[in-house]
């Protein structure tokens, strides 16, 4: 038996005049790919990445769902679909007021695959985002992974040291892995 699949839906976007794909099936993979591996996970975990955040499926959180999340908890993978669709449409509807500009479908995909990871929140505020109400989408797909100076950006956790109280950042290879990676997707449909 074959394991569900996510639909896409294709909507119109009046102020952007034009046609954008939610739940494009190269996003779906891409999510799968940095969130899960070959397989969803199907039993809820504490993500040590996200502070223990209980995660299951690809990714889902309680930032992007609201269904109730308890660490230890079975899902099927039928539930996972569901569940995950819902949240990625979510996602993408919220971004979709971010972009000034109808944006390329690549650069839309990876815009979700930055706000599923970080929140669309600060997808929407980023340097990327800007970029990409210019339409310098190049620039902006480069800007998912590196600030314009060259250095790594949105690759780190945080915590506060608690002998000096302030915030210490610290590298993560698995991070630098994806942003580099939704970077190079990000620019794949620009000419």
């Amino acid at each position: 038996m074959t394991a569900p699949k996510i639909n896409p839906k294709v909507v119109w976007v009046a102020a952007l005049g034009g046609f954008i794909t939610l739940l494009a099936p190269s996003l779906v993979e891409h999510l799968q790919q940095w969130e899960s591996g070959k397989a969803r996970v199907l039993v809820v975990y504490p993500d040590k990445l996200a502070n223990n955040i209980p995660t299951v499926c690809n990714g889902l959180t309680r930032h992007v769902t609201r269904t109730p999340i308890i660490v230890g908890e079975r899902w099927s993978e039928e539930k996972c679909v569901v569940e995950e669709a819902n949240a990625i449409e979510r996602v993408q509807r919220d971004l979709i007021p971010c972009f000034k500009i109808l944006p390329p479908p690549s650069v839309f995909d990876m815009a979700t695959s930055h706000a599923w990871n970080l929140g669309a929140p600060s997808t929407c505020g980023s340097g990327a985002m800007a970029a990409w109400n210019r339409g310098e989408w190049a620039r902006g797909c480069q800007r998912i992974s590196r600030g314009d100076d060259g250095r790594m950006v949105w690759s780190f956790t945080s915590r506060i040291d608690p002998a000096t109280g302030k915030k210490v950042y610290t590298l993560v290879q698995g991070l630098a892995n994806r942003r580099a990676d939704e970077t190079a997707k990000c620019g794949r449909d620009l000419v």
